[in-house]
This record gives structure tokens, sequence and C-alpha cells, in this order.
């Protein structure tokens, strides 16, 4: 596969899981400064998910609304529970206005198992089945309105299923990676991302992505 892609332009902004900060990104922040974006990555707190994941998509608007460029190019990327507080931005705060691609990366889109372990508000929305998903997966048409990227690993323990991270839209491309935080550092998820985000910069149609392993 050709690497060789243009330089981007606009802003990026990155959005960690359960119990993390924006230093998890610090590689992913290296490589897409290097790569010509503004690069964010917000610390959303409590952390813990104790508030519930909407008081932490509120954070990130206000941060989106007040860091970012209304007249550049503005992408979003959210790793696990990160993922789900970008979606409910994008969906039910007006995000779609906004952003001009998302990237998933180990997102629990259905749940995970795992999230039945702790009590907190933000692991009960993070429960197959739970009021939250069902909601934010009734609206999936919305979402669908701008070019979403789909990056997971079948080796994933944290989420359980791991094909729960899969969505009925976009692309999707699946990863030999053993552990779900290495999938934010793995080289091959960056050129992903680096694909994904260049192809909105290029006049012409790329060709379409096929489900595949890399």
């Amino acid at each position: 596969m050709n690497h060789e892609v243009p330089a981007l332009h606009g802003t990026l902004v990155l959005v960690h899981g359960i119990f993390d900060t924006g230093r998890i990104f610090a590689r992913m922040t290296r490589h897409f400064a290097a790569r010509g974006l503004r690069v964010l990555a917000p610390d959303l707190k409590p952390s813990s998910g104790t508030g519930g994941l909407e008081p932490m998509a509120g954070q990130l608007k206000r941060l989106i609304d007040a860091e970012a460029p209304a007249d550049a190019p503005l992408y979003l990327l959210g790793f696990s529970m990160g993922g789900l507080i970008s979606r409910y931005y994008l969906q039910e705060l007006g995000g779609l206005a906004r952003v001009r691609r998302f990237v998933a990366v180990s997102v629990p889109q259905h749940g995970s198992r795992l999230a039945w372990l702790l009590p907190n508000r933000g692991c009960c929305q993070m429960r197959p089945g739970s009021a939250f998903l069902s909601s934010l997966n009734r609206g999936l048409d919305r979402l669908g309105q701008i070019p979403v990227l789909t990056l997971w690993t079948a080796h994933d323990l944290i989420i359980q299923p791991a094909c729960s991270s899969l969505l009925p839209i976009g692309q999707s491309r699946r990863f030999r990676v053993f552990w779900h935080s290495l999938m934010i550092y793995d080289r091959r998820v960056l050129e992903a991302v680096d694909e994904f985000l260049a192809a909105d910069a290029v006049d012409a149609g790329r060709p379409d992505w096929r489900i595949g392993i890399s």
C-alpha cells in the first residue's frame, strides 16, 4: 500500500477513553502535528465516567467551539469510551455541522460486557442494550451524513465481544493488534487515519475500502 499521502490541513481533536487523559495520545499528537494538523487532545472529566457521557460530550463541544477555527477543516477521532462521547457530540450537540470526518478506534459501539464490572453512570451507559447506546444507534442515519472510519481488533480484551466495535455505516478496517490500548500506537492505524483524512483534501474520489485485516 502506498502511504505517500498529501499534507493535511485543519484541526484534529482526539478524545480519550475511560480512566485516561489526553496524554495517552502523545504519539498520535506528534504524528499528526508533523503531518500539518493542529491537534487538540483535551482531558475530559471525570475520566472515570462517573458523571455520565453526556456532560463529557458537553465539555468536548465547549472546547471545539472555543479552540477550533470555524473556517478550517475539523476532524474528530474517538478512542474507546471517547468514541461514544464523540458520537453524542456529533449526533446530539450539533457536531455534524462542524466535523468533516470521524474516526472511531476500538469503540464499544454496541457496549461491552466488561462495563458490568463498575456501577457508575458512564459504565452503565456502555453496557450492551443500555438506553444511551440504543438511542445513539437509532440515530446512525444522522452519523452517516459524514464519512466514518471504524478501526478495530478482533483481539480486544476490553470490548467484549470485540465485534461490538463495528458499525453498519461507513468504512471499517480490522488490525492484528493484541491489546485494546495499543491500537492508538500502531503504525498501521496511524497510516489508515492519514489516508482517511487526506481523502478529504483531494478532488478525485478514492477507491472503496474493503473490510480486511492489516
